[in-house]
């Protein structure tokens, strides 16, 4: 049986063919660049990083009928995924999108092809019907999301608007998160991340004889306890309290009677807006120093928690839901960091929101047809309600 495609549905499986492993851009932005200007958006790439992790950006933006004035709306996203895997466990290759049982596959179709193609299509439809729309339409795409460091993308972007003073006022970013249901989960933010690599030194020796050494790993263990039951505040209505984890430890000679001379722990913040990164560090340097132990100590802040309080994006965005699906979303501030929390320094109303999330990462990787249409025409609604008014 053929199936017919939407525009969207067929762009999204477009997408997942072009291989975009991190940094890799695999061409997609050009081709999305390519259907922007024909709408009269200006196209702006913007190249960094070295040459052996070369990353591509994208700035586009379409200005409204109202100039300077009008509020902007930004569509974010990245243009590349995590590696496919082991092949052998796909059902299907991962860069060839199959449909099967209502499902598009492919490596790419949950995070985030499925996403971009609604974006450009709800957009498309949007600037058709409305040529003289009042406010402003942008897009900020990057392949350096996936990436381990994440310096080369959005925040370069970024960086550059915010020299431009250029004045953003809402950002959707097209992350899956939709958890059981579609259209069930909203992201009005996220959690800092603040992580550290402790080494605490002790004296290396023979475990027949403690006297001559000094057991790094006794020394830090009631660091580790006081740490892991300390509670470092309350979170708010928005989000939990935040939490301290050990990620890993690491110590011994590998000989079974040696006592080791030092002991390596990297541990990890997801924090609260009611916390910052600064006094957290004070705090565990606070108790590193109690215990008298001899430490260096490594910090690495990966993102600061950002919030959008329930407001007009907030709002617009719940109601499309609504009216497209029937579901009555949540906004919610888990999981791990996004770049949101770079556009978030220059746009007072960031939310993410896409598919469901199920399968994001994992072999056979998929999203439901219905849904990505389903996801255009929601964004095309939020569009109607924010830049039209």
């Amino acid at each position: 049986m053929t199936i017919v495609l939407s525009p969207t549905q067929a762009l999204a499986r477009g997408l997942i063919a072009h291989p975009s492993v991190t940094p890799q851009d695999g061409g997609i932005q050009d081709l999305i660049a390519h259907r922007l200007k024909k709408l009269n958006f200006s196209c702006e790439t913007i190249m960094s990083g070295p040459a052996d992790f070369r990353v591509t950006n994208l700035w586009a933006i379409r200005r409204g009928a109202a100039g300077q004035d009008g509020k902007c709306l930004v569509f974010a996203g990245h243009t590349d995924v995590v590696p496919p895997g082991p092949l052998d466990k796909w059902e299907s290759d991962p860069f060839t999108p199959e449909i099967r049982n209502g499902n598009l596959y492919g490596r790419g179709a949950a995070d985030m092809k499925s996403s971009l193609a609604a974006f450009v299509v709800a957009t498309e439809e949007f600037v058709t019907d409305y040529p003289n729309h009042s406010g402003h339409i942008a897009f900020l795409l990057t392949s350096d999301e996936e990436g381990p460091k994440n310096t080369d993308g959005t925040v370069v972007v970024v960086n550059r608007l915010q020299e431009r003073q250029v004045k953003l006022d809402y950002c959707i970013v097209g992350e899956p998160t939709s958890s059981e249901k579609f259209g069930d989960m909203v992201k009005n933010g996220r959690r800092g991340s603040l992580s550290a690599k402790l080494t605490v030194k002790g004296i290396q020796g023979h475990v027949a004889y403690p006297h001559l050494a000094e057991n790094p790993i006794h020394l830090v263990s009631p660091v580790i306890a006081e740490l892991a039951n300390m509670q470092w505040d309350q979170g708010n209505e928005y989000f939990p309290p935040t939490t301290w984890q050990t990620s890993n430890f690491q110590s011994g000679t590998g000989a079974l009677n040696v006592i080791p001379g030092e002991a390596v722990i990297d541990f990890n913040f997801r924090f609260a807006t009611s916390s910052t990164a600064q006094g957290l560090i004070e705090q565990v340097e606070k108790i590193l120093l109690k215990h008298q132990l001899r430490y260096d100590i490594s910090w690495n802040q990966a993102g600061e928690p950002f919030l959008t309080p329930e407001g007009s994006l907030c709002q617009a965005i719940s109601k499309a839901i609504h009216e497209e699906v029937g579901v009555q979303a949540v906004l919610s501030t888990t999981g791990g960091t996004s770049d949101g929390r770079f556009i978030a320094k220059i746009c007072p109303q960031v939310i993410e929101f896409g598919p469901i999330n199920a399968t994001i990462h994992k072999v056979n990787e998929h999203v439901n047809l219905a849904d990505i249409e389903s996801l255009k025409n929601i964004y095309r609604r939020t569009l109607n309600e924010l830049i039209l008014t």
